[in-house]
């Protein structure tokens, strides 16, 4: 490796730390709620891993972190809208003993966390044989729709995150290529010079 080329790689493998990252690359694709500092500790994790070479790697790096970290964001989400709905699965689940009126109630105070809802809840269940497990199944019915979207949104960032890491294959894999290919059309070339210089080969 030349001077020129040890400095050119030392340049890009120094580019962007985190922070500088922030400053090329615009900041981090937080919402309302989510930890800047665990995304930074997602980025720099991965970078340390992938080894960006270049411009090129890193931004596909932080491509590929803004995936990984969109998918585990989808996920946590479709936990939370389940847990939001929990009341709604509840009332449905509690309606066939108490009635649509009562049920729709105890499962509001349910909600509210009022100690004496939740210790009602629990006995009415247990008298019943069902479990959390048929609340949470009931509720899952009711958002099912929404969660196949976003199991949908799952799928497409997780795609788009494999993308990501063929290219950056891809890339590497030309980079090394491409000596190769110098080296074997220096070598042609010199065959052809050498039968040329060969008077008895141009005879034949």
């Amino acid at each position: 490796m030349s001077r020129t080329d040890a400095k050119r790689r030392a340049k890009s493998t120094s580019l962007p730390e985190p922070g500088r990252q922030m400053a090329l690359f615009g900041p981090p694709p937080l919402i309302e709620g989510e930890d800047a500092r665990a995304y930074d500790e997602l980025l720099t994790q991965i970078s340390t891993e992938v080894k960006p070479d270049d411009i090129l790697e890193h931004i596909w790096v932080r491509d590929f972190v803004d995936l990984v970290w969109e998918a585990s964001r989808l996920r946590r989400l479709r936990a939370n809208l389940m847990t939001a709905n929990a009341v709604h699965g509840l009332a449905q689940v509690l309606e066939p003993f108490m009635g649509c009126s009562d049920a729709e109630s105890l499962a509001v105070d349910w909600a509210k966390r009022k100690s004496r809802a939740i210790k009602r809840v629990d006995t009415i269940l247990a008298s019943t044989g069902l479990t959390w497990n048929a609340v949470m199944a009931q509720t899952l019915s009711i958002k099912l729709d929404d969660i196949e979207r976003i199991d949908r949104m799952i799928a497409i960032a997780e795609a788009r995150r494999n993308v990501v890491l063929r290219e950056i294959d891809r890339h590497r894999e030309s980079l090394s290529q491409n000596p190769r290919r110098s080296v074997q059309q220096v070598e042609d070339k010199l065959r052809v010079i050498e039968n040329e210089s060969v008077p008895w080969k141009n005879a034949q």
